[in-house]
């Protein structure tokens, strides 16, 4: 069953029936009645406010609760399918599939029909950039990050939120090119843009310099009033402007309310030497309205947000609602700021807290692993949730890699005697090159017990540091974080090594020989052959005598590298050839989908003809 936590305005009148119409303490938070089908589910995400909260289950599917008015209160499953994530703004909503497709719905997005999602990624008029990486919502737009690091938005930009002067658009516009990270809110006018270089830029509303960029668009008097002016200057940045005084540190994340906005930064420890075990530091910086903004004082910088509260701890995450504010540390403490008229905050009162303030919890089920918790902020209330351990579907599979012995062709030996072994393809990619990282990862190991060094190869295999962020310290000097799996695999495929490649594919009396581990990356097939719980003794399969010699190259390319050779000339035949072997090889769940890449390089290639209609 689900471990969720909710307090504020209750809008869950289907599953909160014996609670008031105000809840002032967390409660516990339960799928029941007509949601019977949801109790086995688990949560990845939640995301909310006033008009409509979504929970997204871990098995891909979601359902929504919708809020039109004091009368109707329903629910419904949403159809799509696949879901990766789900965003909400006041009036809009996105949803990304896992296949990199993006629904969206809201009169913003589609005036005829505001309550129908439609695929706003296929409207994107460059079809190579039709792939999308991550999404957020302001109030009324929508932003989208391609695979190809590209920005785009759709939606009003009343206010200049979408970094241009227009009016709105029902289609995608081009914002950023070179793009690294997007953020936005739910309650906000605005978006902020992480470029390739760290750079970073925002436009949208700035009434309350909530947009970080130093310039006053208000007096003290008239801010304490809430009185507007026409005349104010920089009231809306409708160009992407660049932050000169961000402070030092990498960004983790950005989140912006209706009149402040937050910027969680990670430092390095200063003292690293002296604790190698401890986290690199986390501070929250604030800009904005003082009654939001948690310093209780008018900013037009981004300034730390201090307080005993995050002594000796660090932040794990934060969220932002309207005018309120949840921050999670890693000893567990959950922390809270602004309005509090509905409760929102869960101090069992509704008086307004302008500084951070602790939350009395009750017992959580998961107490020892609150890195796994996650806050959500809606309008006028708030959620605590837990989740499963954050892995892609890839990444799932090399922590199964790792469990099953006969994958696995390279043993160490922890501080008890006992031995571990790994798979030595997965090392190769994640320690970094140029050292001898294997045997300074055997020394470590070999002061490990067993249970430490399992947590080591599963922060190895996952990329995930939450696992035991102690012993991550000790090893991610050793260890490449930062490059793609797909970079990693190309490497693998240029530097042709035999012994790394395990598995046979015939072809025509040929033999072609791939690593099982890439095998398992691509194809729902071999997903199911090598991870099965059955024993397979086969190595070889000898069904792709349908492929020319040409449709193969492009397979065996995309197997290492996830992309299509520049110098090969798709042609239809290719196409009807390349098409039978994903249906086969069960291809079509992989991300980018090979026949959607095959597809946009044959209409560029013939720009000038009618494209491909499929």
């Amino acid at each position: 069953m689900n471990d969720c936590l909710f307090f504020g305005s209750n809008l869950f009148h289907l599953l909160l029936k014996n609670e008031s119409e105000i809840i002032l303490k967390p409660v516990q938070f339960k799928f029941e009645n007509k949601m019977k089908n949801q109790n086995e589910k688990q949560i990845k995400q939640i995301v909310s406010t006033f008009f409509s909260t979504i929970f997204l289950f871990e098995n891909g599917k979601a359902i929504e609760f919708i809020n039109y008015s004091s009368q109707d209160h329903h629910c419904e499953k949403i159809k799509i399918e696949n879901i990766q994530k789900v965003t909400v703004g006041f009036s809009v909503e996105a949803i990304l599939t896992k296949e990199g497709n993006v629904f969206a719905k809201g009169y913003d997005i589609n005036p005829k029909k505001p309550k129908e999602f439609i695929n706003i990624s296929s409207l994107i008029e460059d079809t190579n950039d039709r792939i999308i990486q991550d999404i957020v919502s302001s109030a009324y737009a929508i932003y989208l990050l391609t695979s190809n690091q590209n920005v785009y938005g759709i939606g009003s930009n009343e206010y200049g939120q979408l970094g241009s002067f227009i009016n709105e658009t029902q289609k995608p516009i081009l914002m950023m090119k070179n793009a690294s990270k997007i953020f936005s809110g739910s309650y906000s006018d605005s978006i902020f843009i992480l470029d390739s270089n760290q750079e970073l830029f925002v436009c949208g509303f700035n009434q309350y310099g909530q947009l970080g960029i130093g310039r006053k668009t208000k007096t003290e008097t008239e801010i304490e009033t809430e009185t507007e002016t026409e005349t104010d200057e920089d009231k809306e940045i409708f160009n992407l402007t660049k932050i000169q005084n961000i402070p030092k540190g990498k960004i983790i994340d950005i989140k912006t309310g209706n009149r402040h906005s937050i910027m969680l930064i990670e430092n390095e420890n200063e003292n690293q030497n002296e604790n190698p075990n401890e986290n690199p530091k986390r501070k929250l910086y604030s800009c904005g309205y003082r009654q939001r903004n948690g310093l209780n004082k008018n900013t037009y910088e981004f300034t730390e947000i201090k307080s005993s509260l995050f002594e000796n701890d660090n932040i794990l995450e934060f969220s932002i609602g309207f005018n309120h504010t949840l921050i999670l540390t890693s000893k567990g403490k959950l922390v809270s700021f602004g309005k509090n008229e509905h409760g929102q905050l869960g101090t069992r009162n509704k008086t307004d807290h302008f500084i951070p303030i602790q939350i009395k919890l009750p017992k959580l089920r998961f107490n020892e692993d609150i890195s796994n918790y996650h806050v959500s902020c809606g309008e006028d209330n708030s959620f605590l949730y837990h989740t499963l351990p954050s892995f892609s579907n890839l990444e799932e599979d090399l922590i199964k890699l790792f469990r099953r012995k006969e994958f696995c062709n390279i043993s160490f030996k922890t501080k008890n005697g006992e031995i571990i072994k790994a798979h030595k393809l997965i090392l190769k990619y994640r320690l970094n090159e140029n050292q001898n990282q294997i045997e300074k990862l055997q020394e470590i190991i070999s002061n490990k017990s067993i249970k430490e060094s399992n947590q080591i190869f599963e922060m190895i295999y996952s990329n995930n540091s939450k696992i035991n962020p102690k012993l991550y310290c000790e090893i991610k000097e050793i260890i490449n974080f930062n490059e793609k799996i797909e970079e990693a695999m190309k490497r693998i495929y240029l530097n042709e090594n035999e012994n790394e490649k395990d598995f046979i594919i015939e072809r025509k009396e040929k033999q072609y020989k791939f690593p099982k581990l890439i095998l398992i990356m691509r194809s729902e097939l071999y997903r199911g052959m090598f991870l099965s719980v059955t024993d397979d003794t086969s190595n070889k399969v000898t069904d792709y005598s349908e492929l020319s010699n040409k449709s193969f190259q492009i397979f065996e390319y995309w197997i290492y590298s996830n992309q299509i050779k520049n110098e090969i000339q798709i042609t239809q035949e290719i196409i009807n050839e390349i098409k039978i072997g994903i249906d086969y090889f069960q291809l079509n769940q992989t991300y980018p989908n090979l026949f959607d890449l095959l597809i946009n390089k044959f209409n560029n290639q013939n720009s000038k003809e009618k494209c491909l209609i499929f």
